[in-house]
């Protein structure tokens, strides 16, 4: 029986950050996704705690519960229970040490002289009060990276707003297009803002390392949680500045593309996913529908056609996927060459074959 690890791919000695150390004070979820990324690398990731305030993922579903300083957490407060945790900090090591003491300090200065990076999301100025801001450890390796993620920058009048990664995504606009037309949803579910922003922040510390590489010299990396979340809305943004128009919600609809979107199925909360975006596409849909008489009139006869009488093809088309199940409507649209797939819930994609 071979050993996984000797296997091609699996050897730590090739993994591009080996010998890359990396001092990790992220908490939540933004900044341990970068750690945990350059974990993966090979890099040797150091996370600091301190158990004066325990990383609120660490508490599960009681996150929200205060813990005294000086105090264990209340007995019906299980730890290490909430999977994110485990998820965003695996591959690290760990050490707790308490920031607010001058030999914690210290202990903390003596390891950054050791790690090729920095990483931390606190609100800013956090660690600057307490001498571990970029200008204090670079006196202690001056070649560091250093990555602050604040949620809306180190500057600037939102500089201390408190936030979530649902708030940042309604700072910049991002909620504001979720939604159907008619009405609002304003907030979709999960932590958009904080895994963007971790993937941004990826990025930037690898750029500063090639940086680093070729010059010699570090860098002090001020990203904007908000910014890296609103990069997410480009052509909604460019749409403002080129045309002076704010996009709103518009449901499942997608410009250039009719069909698009979810359809009623046989059974109860059954829906069906079709997308058609060429001509070609729509005359396989309209095979696998059987060529019904409503796919002949004019109003769908061309891409632009279609676009503009949507809502009355959505319609047409939602009759004949409700005389089937998910699984037969995606069957036989696939079988013509249109991109369907049943919307599966979790546990039927666990079970899905």
């Amino acid at each position: 029986m071979s050993d996984d690890t000797t296997r091609p791919g699996n050897d730590a000695s090739v993994l591009p950050l080996r010998g890359c150390r990396v001092l990790d004070f992220g908490w939540a979820v933004a900044a341990p996704t970068v750690g945990l990324a350059l974990a993966d690398m090979g890099a040797e990731v150091l996370r600091v705690e301190s158990r004066e305030r325990l990383d609120g993922l660490r508490l599960g579903e009681s996150m929200a519960r205060p813990r005294l300083a000086g105090h264990d957490p209340a007995p019906d407060v299980e730890m290490e229970m909430h999977p994110l945790f485990h998820i965003v900090n695996r591959a690290k090591l760990g050490i707790t040490v308490n920031i607010r003491k001058p030999e914690g300090v210290a202990l903390v200065r003596r390891m950054a002289r050791l790690c090729d990076v920095v990483i931390e999301n606190f609100s800013p100025g956090v660690l600057d009060r307490v001498g571990l801001g970029y200008r204090d450890l670079r006196r202690e390796r001056p070649d560091v990276i250093m990555l602050s993620m604040s949620s809306m920058g180190q500057s600037g009048p939102l500089r201390d707003v408190t936030t979530y990664a649902p708030t940042i995504a309604s700072l910049v606009g991002l909620h504001g297009l979720i939604g159907y037309p008619d009405r609002l949803l304003g907030m979709a579910a999960g932590g958009f803002a904080d895994a963007n922003a971790g993937l941004m922040g990826v990025f930037a510390v690898l750029a500063s390392l090639r940086y680093r590489q070729r010059t010699g010299q570090g860098q002090y990396i001020d990203m904007s949680q908000g910014e890296a979340t609103a990069v997410l809305m480009g052509e909604a943004l460019m749409d403002n500045v080129m045309n002076k128009r704010a996009q709103r919600p518009a449901g499942n609809a997608r410009p250039g593309m009719a069909p698009y979107g979810v359809y009623p199925c046989k059974g109860n909360d059954q829906w069906v996913s079709i997308a058609v975006k060429t001509q070609a596409e729509w005359e396989a849909l309209c095979r696998a529908v059987g060529n019904p008489e409503w796919t002949r009139e004019v109003v769908f006869a061309d891409a632009y056609s279609r676009k503009r009488n949507s809502d009355a093809l959505d319609e047409r088309l939602g009759e004949w996927t409700r005389q089937h199940t998910p699984e037969e409507a995606t069957e036989r649209l696939q079988a013509h060459g249109v991109a369907a797939a049943p919307v599966l819930d979790i546990g039927q994609v666990y079970r899905h074959p």
